[in-house]
């Protein structure tokens, strides 16, 4: 390494910094060292005399018989403990009285004395029998004030400390260790030099570069190089001249060169590009670029381009067919962005509009709206068509607006095309005579705003003609050319296939609605021990297999059922359907809600075993399920679910609580047992049942959805209707993904006195009794025309219990919208309905129940079985309750 390269200059001032820096330090540090140990002197003598010329007894033992005997002692004492050289003690002459050498005692104190006689305090710097001392002469007072005496106290300066020979080789350590960091330092920056100037010298390096720059400078090649920030590094002339750049463009970002975006993007894009043609201004240049960053170097571009003028015709027609090919690939992106008719038209015509033409109009028939297949025309037939799509350059144009129904002539391109399904290209509207018989007016005023030339191709799709796309050009922009055509075609093919794709899945999507709404409840049935209300939202993108249901059950008693099926579109409803019904047929058995569950169960894996069966593999349908009953006459409410989210019940003074019911499995997957909960419900409370889709959504977890439920749902003051509004306000998603059933009952409790119970002894007399008791309790009622048949029905059904039950037996009469005669007994034997023979002495009494009741049935209980029978009631008996304050 030279002394004269750039890395040895460099060492050299590294060395002189370094030596620089160490004389300074330790210059500073003599400095510093001297007054540490003058300061240090000072503080330590004036103590140490201070504090003798102060201590008890001083001046008594002064003015003593023989003072030196006294003093000496404790003057000795005193120095070594304060760590001076000595502690004189001497009258007001200066005769000493005490000395670190006992010879110099009653000898003259060498210093100034003159000022402590005075009470001051001398600091001064002598040579006395010890050496050059730093000394200090501090006045001894009496009682009254006046001196008797002076002490001294002093040390050499020399004794004192110092840092300096410490630091000193700190210093200088540290001084070596940088100048070994700078050789270090020196030798790697002059190693990376030579590998960088590939062991080229300064001389060198400069007549490389000369050359290099003379032959840039001289090729009628443009070349410029652009940093990965976007910065222009270099460009030489004939990149100036080429691409009209300014004389400082060295430093510059592209982006403010104002440059076209097009060659803007090239000159700072990291892809290489081999001979594209590139027009700026009234030149074609051909244009090369390469990365700069593929064999190691610094991110960048370098980009080469040439004059290619001559090739400006040719260049045209690529450019022309590349805008085309650019239209159809964007038109790829955009059309068919939704399974929705007429917003894939919205998208054709806005696609269209911007390059291909001026305006751009869709016209659809009404069926493929509705989702089906429009049907076939006769050639002369007159075509309507309703204008689902339209847009342009402005929006005031007198072309048929959005919604209308036009009705096409059958002169006319647009009728021509949906009839005989090929386009048809008008590169003059004034002169085409068919159009023009359209709408007088309209046509008149189309060629008064402008418009000149019109393409109309149909809409075709695997052999269904939907439509008619129209694209409208003014005369400023030009008449559509033949091969206008082909792009037209291909615009509307691409648009007519998710156009079409688009209108089966409406057709699929209503007729699933379709099927939901059918299986799902059309209205609520009548009864009177809750007040319901619900909401039912399908998903958007299809169908789902939710659904709930509302079931009176004998007793007055209310089943209320809530489900899901896994899955979307026409099998999860069919599946819906099904579950629904096995519901319905199960709670006529009377089942208690986990027994119910179980059946359903047994329901969904049979389910699943025929599809297997089938499709001959293994299907698990996935369905969930919540089933409660509520008994308005105790007010307790019995619930279990299968693996369903769990209700609300929200209690009359707005507190909610979400019951921790037993989940149980998901319906089908069999081996576990559901379990039912008894909840006490207070009158006046909201049972709140839905399913996942309300608090559950792809941008929010099920707890959060909870939370919001329960939020929502704390407030007392509102009716189902109103509790319904309020929560899917606050839980409906934007986007609904899945199906929501939302059910909403208040409990009401049936009013004591129109409750009658009693217990019947197991003799035949009792019979009688409880005729007697039930007509007493009817009058009661005001039900007199009803007395004769609940006679006959309740000693059928007492007399039944006596004869075959087992006691104790219960009668209780309910009077709801029916009057319900119930007897209760500890048996479990299941009676049955018998046709007697004419001969036969018995067997006729249930079919008496039968013939004379509206409905009858057994409902089993842990205890036993209550057989009971309905009576229709006149509507002026049969009101609803009276609310129990």
């Amino acid at each position: 390494m030279s002394i004269r390269s750039v890395a040895g200059q460099m060492f050299v001032l590294q060395v002189l910094i370094v030596l620089l820096l160490v004389v300074t330090a330790v210059v500073v540090l003599l400095v510093q060292s001297r007054s540490d140990r003058f300061d240090a002197a000072h503080g330590r003598t004036l103590a140490a005399a201070q504090g003798f010329a102060h201590g008890p007894g001083l001046v008594a033992a002064m003015q003593g018989p023989d003072p030196s005997a006294v003093l000496q002692p404790l003057a000795e004492a005193a120095r070594t403990a304060a760590g001076v050289d000595f502690i004189v003690v001497t009258d007001r002459n200066g005769i000493r009285y005490t000395h670190p050498d006992p010879e110099l005692i009653g000898k003259m104190f060498i210093g100034t004395i003159g000022p402590s006689l005075h009470g001051q305090v001398t600091i001064e710097d002598v040579h006395g029998p010890l050496g050059s001392e730093y000394q200090v002469v501090v006045p001894v007072e009496d009682s009254h004030g006046a001196v008797v005496g002076i002490v001294s106290s002093g040390m050499k300066v020399s004794n004192v400390s110092s840092a300096f020979n410490r630091q000193l080789p700190v210093v200088l350590g540290v001084g070596a260790l940088a100048l070994g960091l700078a050789t270090a330092g020196t030798a790697l920056v002059g190693r990376r030099l030579l590998r960088q100037t590939r062991g080229l010298g300064p001389e060198e390096m400069t007549r490389m570069y000369e050359h290099h720059d003379a032959v840039l400078h001289a090729v009628r090649e443009g070349v410029a190089i652009v940093g990965g920030d976007g910065r222009v590094l270099l460009a030489n002339d004939e990149a100036r001249r080429l691409l009209d750049l300014p004389p400082d463009v060295e430093g510059r970002p592209v982006a403010d060169l104002g440059l076209a975006p097009r060659t803007s993007e090239l000159l700072i894009s990291d892809r290489a590009v081999t001979d594209e043609v590139l027009p700026v201004g009234d030149r074609l240049l051909a244009v090369n670029s390469r990365p700069t960053d593929s064999g190691g170097g610094p991110s960048g571009s370098v980009t080469t381009l040439r004059d290619s003028t001559e090739l400006r015709a040719l260049a045209g027609k690529a450019e022309v067919a590349r805008s085309r090919l650019r239209l159809l690939y964007e038109a790829s992106l955009a059309i068919g962005t939704t399974l929705d008719v007429r917003r894939t038209a919205e998208e054709l015509v806005r696609t269209a509009a911007h390059e291909f033409c001026d305006y751009a109009t869709v016209d659809l028939a009404e069926a493929v709206l509705d989702g089906e297949e429009p049907r076939a025309l006769l050639v002369d037939a007159p075509v309507e068509l309703r204008r689902v799509a339209l847009a342009g350059v402005r929006d005031d144009s007198p072309l048929y607006p959005q919604g209308e129904l036009v009705r096409w002539g059958r002169g006319t391109p647009q009728a021509a095309g949906f009839v005989r399904g090929s386009p048809t290209l008008v590169t003059e509207l004034a002169t085409d005579a068919g159009w023009r018989m359209q709408d007088t007016e309209r046509t008149q005023a189309v060629l008064e705003f402008g418009l000149g030339s019109l393409i109309a191709v149909p809409l075709s799709a695997r052999g269904v003609l939907m439509g008619i796309a129209c694209f409208w050009r003014s005369r400023d922009r030009g008449p559509f050319e033949e091969e206008d055509l082909s792009l037209a075609e291909e615009l509307a093919a691409r648009a007519a296939v998710s156009i079409d794709n688009a209108r089966r899945y409406t057709r699929e999507h209503t007729m699933a609605v379709t099927l939901q709404h059918s299986l799902l409840p059309r209205a609520l049935p009548e009864q009177s021990a809750l007040d319901i209300a619900y909401r039912y939202h399908p998903a958007q993108a299809g169908v789902g297999g939710d659904w709930f249901d509302v079931i009176p059950l004998s007793g007055t008693r209310v089943a209320l059922v809530v489900g899901d099926v896994v899955g979307h579109g026409l099998h999860a409803a069919a599946t819906m359907g099904r579950l629904r019904t096995a519901v319905q047929n199960f709670s006529t058995l009377d089942l208690p809600p986990d027994e119910l569950l179980g059946h359903l169960d047994e329901l969904v894996a049979h389910i699943d075993q025929e599809t297997a069966a089938a499709e001959g593999e293994l299907a698990i349908t996935g369905a969930t399920c919540l089933y409660a009953i509520y008994d308005p006459t105790t007010g307790i409410c019995a619930l279990a679910r299968a693996g369903h989210p769990p209700p609300a019940l929200v209690h009359p003074d707005g507190t909610v609580e979400i019951l921790t019911l037993p989940a149980g499995p998901p319906l089908g997957l069999g081996g576990m047992p559901f379990e039912a909960m008894e909840v006490r419900v207070p009158q006046g409370s909201n049972l709140v049942l839905y399913t996942d889709g309300l608090i559950e959504d792809r941008t929010r977890d099920i707890g959060v959805g909870l939370d919001i439920l329960t939020a929502t749902l704390a407030r007392a003051d509102r009716s189902p209707q109103e509790v319904c509004d309020a929560v899917l306000d606050a839980l409906l998603p934007v986007r609904q993904t899945d199906d929501i059933a939302l059910l909403v009952a208040r409990t009401r409790m049936l009013a004591p006195d129109r409750l009658s119970e009693w217990e019947v002894a197991a003799t035949p007399a009792a019979v009688g009794r409880a005729r007697a008791e039930a007509t007493r309790q009817l009058t009661e009622w005001g039900l007199e025309e009803a007395v004769f048949v609940t006679e006959l029905v309740l000693s059928e059904l007492v007399t039944n219990a006596i004869r075959h039950g087992t006691e104790p037996i219960k009668v209780r009469l309910l009077y709801d919208r029916t009057l319900i005669c119930e007897v209760a007994d500890t048996s479990s034997t299941a009676p049955h309905l018998r046709y007697a023979a004419a001969e036969d002495e018995g067997g006729r009494g249930l079919f008496l129940v039968a013939r004379l009741a509206e409905r009858w049935g057994v409902r089993y209980t842990p205890w036993g079985k209550i057989i009971w029978a309905e009576q229709s009631l006149q509507p002026s008996a049969s009101m609803a309750w009276p609310v129990i304050e």
